[in-house]
């Protein structure tokens, strides 16, 4: 390629701004560092003869804008040794955002993906909305800016290597990272990067790389971590070596948000081996040690009288009795024919794989703290004021995180870490148990939703649906951007939970008037949002009553969405799992398919389930489990619009089947007397290899729009949709009671008091 050939070498005025064509800046230093300008909000059609408000703004629309003002805050440098590096102001939990990030700096500026360093930024206050992990919004939100300063950053070196080749920028190829003349003579991107950066801060105008030029964008990659991760050199929170943190755990209560009453031991468990402070704060009793082991024992070792939680005596009868007390009206029974249905959601865990933890080294007047953290700007303030100190003496790291679930958008492990440290005076390495992430960590709410259709012959008159939950906490970083457009809301608050709840979901189908609301009860327990927050309840409940409205009506599930959906996109990848998953072929008894559709964040999902409900493969033996139904199949189709990495979103499409599988058949918490059943990933069900379907076909649609859309948390609603209606299909019972297997225990409890229990060390007794 030519320097002609790409168009950001084009001569342009820096205040006109065309099709393609972007303002950024260069800006002063001693290597080449380039941003972009991003200011004016995404155009809003006003064209659209319909009242669903997520096809004229949507929260993934919010948060976009919000971040446009800070874009220019954002650098892609080019180094001395040929490298580029990017601090990428967002969190990678296992989504592979830094794969991505690094295949849009290596198009534009034509180097191999290889050399592209990026790395976490440290929470940056001056970034306002724009350090905000959520909502399927990273690539939709730096896929402009990113491009524009590596493209502004290519136009540089370009003109820097035309003064020392001796030859006009229209006469240069970069490729592979060098720059190479008509004579054949050639630099390195790196031997340029002195020489083309800013001496002063510079506005210029660039234009991106046309789509039809792409050779890195849309091309499968493996992910950049990919072999650090095999080899365990892969760095996470409790990987690091902060000099003089040593492993820290805490004793918790017995109850949700219990208080400590008294300790009766301290002196004893203070005398036990390894172990060097033991100190009451806020959520329990800190144990510090030399190892881990030696945690474990002590806060098994300490004998704490509590005091009651903030949930004492609730169950799930309960709740739910609260949740349907708090149920608003569905209004009065059509005076035609309808369709009716009401399902229970019982609580869920937020827990990842990586359990919570966080480094924190707090000395007098300064704190540091090491995490993998979605929302680090008000991890930094709400430490900076737990601490009393001003925002500049706090530095908050971001570290990768194994897994996040939306876990990872809240703090609580910070702020603990920086509350023993203070109070220990000595650095921490704070880990959560197990037991602590399932039983005091965040659930996912527990929560009811009653849907109604009315329709008259082949017409669909109306739809409603009342979503009636256990109050969503709101107020991690996804809520800075409301709270910064009105006055700050308490959590759960149902203005603002009602905002969150209508920007979030859509109506695909059209279905007359149609309307949802959400009513919310009882902030007594940690909830958070969990994958896809309120979409895979709300989305289960509507397929499986469209699957009963198909009944009445005399049409096939797959007929009845495809002529009701509202657009030619969302039809297409409905038709393809269709084809693709040979909807309607003949299964035998106690088999069934099931079909569901979701659509969020300008991007549209639909997922085709084989399901087997048969008596030998439900009642299979499982140890210390429940089998239960198995999808033996599944097919996914996606559009989200332009896709950066196809290898990448087809990992995210298959891990949001597995989140689908798991919600509908065995995943939930079982609450009893104030407290969590479950104290393990051992007895929290999600999908096992036992329960994965041997046959997982992804299907990638061409792009409909030509930019990116929502990948993220996509497939997880139409997954849980399509299982349930398989599951109803197997079975003849429509299911109402999610996950199905929920009313069977099939562990023994472990105690809350200890309240972690012993390592287990019976293993490879149960190796095969």
């Amino acid at each position: 390629m030519t320097g002609t050939d790409h168009p950001a070498q084009q001569e342009a005025d820096p205040h006109s701004v065309g099709r393609r064509r972007f303002l950024g800046y260069v800006l002063a230093a001693p290597t080449l560092m380039a941003a972009a300008e991003l200011v004016a909000a995404p155009e809003v059609r006003a064209d659209i003869p319909s009242p669903e408000v997520t096809e004229l703004i949507d929260l993934n629309d919010v948060m976009t804008v919000a971040a446009l003002p800070t874009s220019g805050l954002i650098t892609v440098e080019v180094n001395h040794d040929g490298t580029v590096s990017f601090a990428l102001p967002r969190a990678e939990v296992g989504q592979g955002i830094t794969t991505s990030t690094a295949m849009l700096i290596a198009e534009e500026l034509d180097v191999p993906v290889e050399r592209v360093r990026v790395t976490l930024a440290d929470a940056r206050p001056e970034l306002l909305f724009n350090q905000l992990t959520g909502a399927s919004n990273t690539t939709i939100s730096t896929y402009t800016p990113v491009r524009v300063a590596a493209a502004i950053a290519r136009s540089r070196l370009l003109e820097a290597a035309a003064s020392q080749l001796g030859a006009p920028v229209s006469k240069l190829t970069l490729r592979a990272g060098v720059v190479t003349g008509p004579s054949g003579r050639s630099v390195g991107i790196g031997a340029l990067s002195a020489q083309a950066a800013g001496v002063r801060t510079q506005r210029v105008a660039v234009a991106l790389k046309p789509r039809e030029e792409f050779t890195v964008i849309g091309k499968p990659q493996g992910r950049v971590d990919a072999l650090a991760a095999v080899t365990g050199r892969k760095k996470f929170a409790m990987d690091l070596a902060v000099q003089d943190a040593e492993p820290t755990m805490v004793c918790r209560p017995p109850t949700i948000n219990g208080k400590v009453g008294s300790v009766a031991n301290l002196g004893e468990v203070r005398s036990m081996p390894g172990v060097t402070d033991v100190v009451t704060i806020s959520t329990g009793v800190a144990v510090r040690a030399k190892t881990f082991g030696q945690c474990i024992d002590a806060v098994r070792a300490l004998r704490v009288s509590w005091k009651p939680g903030s949930a004492e005596g609730k169950s799930d009868e309960t709740v739910l009795a609260e949740l349907q007390a708090a149920e608003l009206p569905l209004g009065l029974p059509p005076l035609t024919p309808s369709v009716e249905g009401k399902f229970t959601f019982y609580f869920r865990s937020n827990s990842a794989l990586e359990t919570n933890c966080a480094v924190a080294d707090v000395r007098p007047g300064s704190a540091e703290i090491w995490s993998s953290l979605k929302a680090p700007i008000v991890a930094k303030e709400a430490i900076a004021a737990k601490l009393g100190l001003p925002l500049g003496a706090v530095t908050v790291h971001v570290t990768e995180g194994g897994g996040s679930f939306g876990r990872k958008l809240f703090f609580d492990a910070a702020l603990e870490a920086v509350e023993i440290s203070r109070k220990i005076g000595k650095p921490v390495k704070l880990m959560w148990h197990r037991a602590d992430d399932s039983r005091q960590g965040r659930a996912h709410p527990m929560a009811t939703s009653r849907v109604r259709i009315a329709y008259l012959g082949n017409t669909v008159l109306s739809y409603k649906q009342r979503h009636t939950s256990v109050a969503t906490d709101l107020s991690h970083g996804l809520g800075e951007i409301f709270t910064a457009l009105a006055a700050k809301l308490p959590v759960g608050d149902i203005g603002f939970s009602e905002t969150f709840f209508q920007l979030s979901q859509s109506m695909p189908y059209n279905f007359g008037a149609n309307s949802r609301l959400l009513s919310e009860t009882d902030k007594s327990f940690n909830t958070g949002s969990m994958r896809n927050v309120y979409s895979p309840d709300v989305t289960c409940a509507r397929e499986l009553v469209v699957d009963r409205l198909a009944e009445k009506m005399g049409k096939d599930p797959f007929e009845i969405r495809r002529d009701f959906l509202r657009d030619d996109r969302s039809r297409a990848v409905l038709e393809k799992v269709a084809d693709a998953g040979r909807w309607g072929r003949t299964m035998p008894a106690g088999m069934a398919q099931g079909i569901a559709f979701h659509s969020e964040y300008h991007a549209v999902s639909a997922v085709l389930v084989e399901i087997d409900c048969r008596p030998e493969t439900v009642n299979r033996p499982i140890r210390n489990g429940v089998a239960g139904p198995r999808v033996t199949r599944a097919v996914v189709a996606v559009d989200v619009g332009l896709v950066v990495n196809p290898r990448g979103l087809e990992a995210q499409m298959m891990g949001c089947v597995m989140d689908g599988i798991a919600l509908t058949l065995t995943s939930s918490l079982h609450l009893r007397d104030g407290h969590f059943l479950e104290a393990s990933w051992d007895n929290y069900f999600y999908t096992r290899q036992w329960n994965t379907p041997p046959e997982l076909d992804i299907i990638i649609m061409p792009t409909t729009t030509g930019k990116p859309g929502g990948a993220g948390e996509l497939g997880v609603a139409a997954s849980m949709a399509a299982v349930a209606c398989a599951y109803g299909r197997a079975t003849g019972t429509m299911p109402t009671s999610f996950p199905v297997n929920h009313g069977t225990l099939s562990f023994a409890p472990k105690p809350t008091v200890p309240p972690v229990p012993e390592s287990p060390t019976d293993g490879l007794e149960h190796v095969r």
